[in-house]
């Protein structure tokens, strides 16, 4: 999960072993689902995995990050529904000075899994 160098673009963690019981990682799935979507968009936004953020008991989680900007963390995101929703969130961040988003309609049902920010350092 450690970034190799400064993180020059904002960037998505997703965790790549977040599993309902008796289900499949979609985590690692998603990745590819996403870095498509973004890529298509023109975002400037990294997508990477992380074996495991801590959320396990609402899966998938991810984290949103970007230099000089405030961190989120989400839990609960379905890559099946939400991939739109994360272009938007994406968008706002992006356009969010210092990471602060304080209108998330456009992040759709993901403005519903957020469990935490915390401010640039």
């Amino acid at each position: 999960c450690q970034p190799k160098g400064a993180i020059l673009k904002d960037r998505v963690t997703i965790c790549d072993t977040c599993v309902e019981p008796g289900g499949t990682a979609l985590g690692a799935q998603w990745v590819t689902t996403l870095s498509e979507a973004v890529q298509a968009s023109g975002l400037e936004v990294e997508i990477v995995t992380c074996s495991c953020l801590n959320m396990c008991q609402s899966p998938v989680a991810f984290a949103l990050q970007g230099a000089q900007k405030a961190t989120y963390l989400f839990s609960g995101a379905d890559p099946a529904q939400d991939t739109q929703d994360m272009l938007g969130l994406l968008q706002l961040y992006a356009d969010a000075p210092e990471g602060w988003i304080t209108e998330a309609e456009a992040a759709g049902r993901l403005r519903l899994c957020l469990q935490g920010r915390v401010p640039r350092l």
